[in-house]
């Protein structure tokens, strides 16, 4: 018996076979998105944990130049005499690869890469590594450009590359004595890594080599930490774009379960048990949903193939993360993403499943009337549903707390904006037919009305998309607006210099202070605020700042108080995070602490920043100095200063960077960063447009009963194809209206509260009348091409199909 029935459910498939393309289709685009954008966050922390695991110099303590040069050889030997543990390190840039050389035998315990042993697989060999022509230590892509032709320095060196799958992306590792010889900078050490356990009673590092600095571990600013939000960001994306495809699935399955009453009727008459019926389309769901998952895993590879050079070019210039370009197949995206598909399919048909479960055994056989009461019974619980959702979405605004929190705010409000739209769109369709006049025009919105309720989850879905396009657009052009205005405050500097060490800044300073109208030294200093990793910055007290840059909060006269050394201006991610307001002491030095004076916007920077008059700065930091500097010059003045700064001060052209080109290259990083999340939206558009196309094709037989009988009262098989094309633009239409405030609130709370969680700043928000209407005009044209097949369909349909209604009893 068990075959009989799995064969007349298949038959169904067989019947109707757009209906098991649209569910296949529906979960498979929406599996896709998903692990797309869990492939792209997998590789991401797998390249995070890769160069934590290579080289995670974070942890331990370090030793540098106070002047930010090199470090001499021979401080580094003064330093192991003296009972220092003490290990060298030096790095360089190969054919775009950082190129760290290290010393085994010296460095702690958890410090480089761990493959020195003996492996016959690598050959690896320690000896080989400190001895000879060396081994170099790197990943695929790193070894493909080190072993090139133009990569001369590594060739010439003898050193042999060794291909391991531990090391982060663009990076290489090999013994400091073979780094030397390929960076041409013999006897210079970049830092000097401490052990954490160092011997008692070994002499003060001011005493024995007073030119050199100790800075503490930086634990406080782990990139896969600071990089938390940016991942959380694209896990939303994924979660919305999943949700939209299984409303296609939902409303896939719901439409073939409904057909399939009279079968199960049938079935149940013959003496099948019911928990066999049950159990076997549960089976059959199952099935079905491992191949739609297979799908779009394949289709979500491809998509985040696509995709991941952008993000790894966005994460690199907002978190300097080096990502890897290459995607790899990881169980820990690839079997998540296949439960998903289970799981939603579980989800969209198990309600169906339960009806089913509980139709009586005589129930009525009209498929149209049982979706019709149907329908109303799911109205009232979106309307309650809908309360509930957006009562929390609003409770959570005001006061919910966390990331998290604003998270569950989002997906409150868009949930409880959806469940909205069928009543809203019944409601209003039932006044355009009490005002209509004519029975055709009646006809038209109640005929419009009674599909709302098979064509509900369609519009849910383009819904979803509309107000995630509305909300994201809105967000990153105000993001864009006032990034611009930021940089151009920013940049206020014409012309920025780098100098390689402390003489050529002296140098630098001497050229510009005779070749340019000021010269702006920008120099800092890592600290800790609060428990907040910071860095606090001195500046002259010059036009260049007070003009140009916009605070957020102040006290009087700031700018004369800071330049006065009576106190600091800190950035908004530090105001909020460490909760630090007008008055408030920050330490800006062991045993010195100035009050804040101001707060100022810094988008894009992920971490703390404190700003102080250089009289105060260099009374806290003495020993730092200045390594870059703005420029003020005049277009007269740029090319003679150029070319001073390159024969007098030694300033190779790639040190010397315009306003401009620093701008165009901050831009760039901006808008390769939201190409992910644009990208998205357009998918998950495209996804709700299919949506509604199989909606209405799957529709369109079912609903020939109703339209057989007007086509007998005259009303021409062109002209009823006519009206379903202006059906599905009334409610795209509708859906669009209602979209347009459910996206402005969605980007309301992306600027005020999910951006000020993840990131620490809050925007402005603008609105893009255009763009909204651009987006509602391709809202339109979706829903044209999807009413366009079945309309076509329907005005071709042969009269005999259309008089054989009347031949069926209904």
């Amino acid at each position: 018996m068990k075959w009989a029935i799995l064969a007349a459910q298949f038959s169904h498939w067989r019947r109707s076979p757009l209906q098991l393309i649209t569910l296949i289709a529906g979960l498979a685009l929406g599996t896709a998105l998903w692990s797309g954008v869990q492939a792209i966050n997998a590789e991401a922390r797998a390249s995070y944990a890769a160069a934590a695991a290579a080289l995670d110099e974070a942890d331990f303590a370090q030793i540098t130049a106070r002047s930010g040069g090199a470090i001499a050889q021979d401080d580094y030997i003064t330093l192991r005499r003296a009972g220092w543990l003490v290990s060298p390190v030096i790095e360089g840039d190969v054919q775009g690869i950082v190129l760290l050389g290290i010393d085994p035998l010296t460095a702690p315990r958890g410090f480089g890469p761990q493959v020195l042993g003996q492996d016959p697989n690598t050959g690896a060999d320690l000896k080989t590594f400190i001895a000879g022509n060396g081994q170099i230590f790197a990943g695929k892509a790193a070894r493909d450009a080190l072993a090139g032709a133009a990569a001369g320095s590594v060739a010439g060196s003898g050193a042999e590359v060794i291909l391991t799958t531990d090391m982060a992306p663009n990076t290489a590792i090999t013994d400091i004595g073979t780094a030397q010889r390929i960076l041409a900078r013999a006897g210079q050490i970049d830092r000097l890594i401490l052990a954490p356990d160092q011997p008692l009673g070994r002499p003060p590092l001011a005493d024995i080599a007073p030119h050199l600095v100790q800075s503490a571990p930086q634990t406080g600013t782990d990139v896969a930490r600071l990089t938390d939000s940016f991942h959380l960001n694209l896990t939303a994306f994924g979660l919305l774009s999943f949700a939209v495809g299984l409303f296609i699935v939902h409303g896939a399955i719901g439409l073939a379960f409904e057909q399939r009453r009279v079968m199960v009727r049938s079935l149940r008459a013959c003496g099948a048990p019911l928990a066999w019926v049950i159990g076997l389309m549960l089976a059959e769901l199952m099935a079905l949903a491992l191949v739609a998952g297979a799908i779009g895993v394949a289709l979500g590879y491809l998509i985040a193939a696509a995709l991941l050079p952008d993000v790894s070019a966005s994460l690199r210039g907002l978190y300097g993360a080096q990502i890897d370009g290459a995607l790899s197949l990881r169980a820990a995206w690839l079997l998540p993403s296949l439960g998903m598909a289970v799981g939603g399919a579980l989800i969209a048909g198990g309600g169906a499943l339960r009806s089913l479960a509980k139709m009586p055994l005589l129930a009525s056989a009209q498929p149209r009337a049982w979706a019709m009461a149907q329908g109303i019974r799911a109205q009232r619980r979106a309307i309650w549903g809908a309360l509930a959702l957006l009562g929390l979405a609003g409770v959570l605004a005001v006061w919910g707390a966390g990331l998290i929190a604003g998270f569950a705010m989002l997906a409150a409000l868009l949930i409880g904006g959806a469940l909205a739209l069928p009543p809203l769109l019944h409601g209003a369709l039932n006044l355009a037919e009490r005002q209509a006049r004519g029975p055709m025009a009646q006809w038209f919105w109640a005929d419009t009305r009674q599909q709302l309720p098979s064509l509900s989850l369609a519009l849910m879905a383009l819904m979803l998309a509309m107000a995630a396009n509305v909300g994201v657009s809105t967000m990153v052009s105000s993001f864009r607006l006032t990034f611009v205005g930021f940089l151009d405050q920013r940049l206020a500097s014409e012309m920025y210099v780098s100098a390689a060490d402390s003489p050529q800044a002296a140098r630098i300073a001497d050229v510009g202070a005779r070749h340019a109208d000021a010269v702006l030294p920008v120099v800092f200093a890592s600290i800790t605020v609060a428990g907040q990793p910071a860095e606090v910055y001195g500046i002259l007290d010059h036009a260049t700042y007070r003009d140009n840059w916009a605070l957020l909060l102040a006290d009087a006269a700031p700018w004369q108080t800071l330049a006065a050394g009576g106190g600091v201006l800190i950035n908004e991610q530090l105001h909020r995070r460490a909760r630090l307001g007008l008055g408030d002491m920050v330490q800006i030095a062991p045993g010195r602490a100035l009050p804040v004076l101001g707060v100022y916007g810094d988008y894009g920077n992920p971490i703390g920043q404190v700003i102080v008059g250089m009289d105060a700065f260099q009374a806290a930091h003495p020993k730092q100095i200045a390594l870059r500097f703005g420029l003020r010059v005049t277009d007269a003045q740029a090319d003679q200063l150029r070319t001073a700064l390159r024969d007098q001060a030694g300033v190779a052209s790639s040190a010397i960077i315009d306003q401009a080109a620093l701008k165009a290259m901050s831009l760039n990083v901006f808008e390769r960063t939201f190409t992910v999340t644009t990208a998205l939206n357009v998918l998950t558009l495209a996804v709700a447009g299919f949506a509604m196309l199989m909606s209405l094709l799957t529709l369109a037989a079912m609903r020939l009963p109703q339209l057989a009988p007007v086509w007998a009262l005259g009303a021409t098989r062109a002209r009823l194809g006519w009206l379903d094309v202006l059906r599905a633009l009334v409610l795209a239409a509708g859906t669009g209206a209602l979209a347009l405030p459910l996206g402005l609130a969605l980007a309301w709370a992306l600027l005020a509260v999910v951006n000020v969680e993840a990131f620490g700043w809050r925007l402005p928000m603008y609105l893009f009348w255009a763009d909204y209407l651009r987006l509602g005009v391709l809202a339109l044209l979706a829903a044209l091409l999807a009413a366009a097949w079945p309309a076509w369909r329907l005005s071709t349909l042969p009269p005999a199909q259309l008089l054989g209604v009347f031949r069926h009893e209904r």
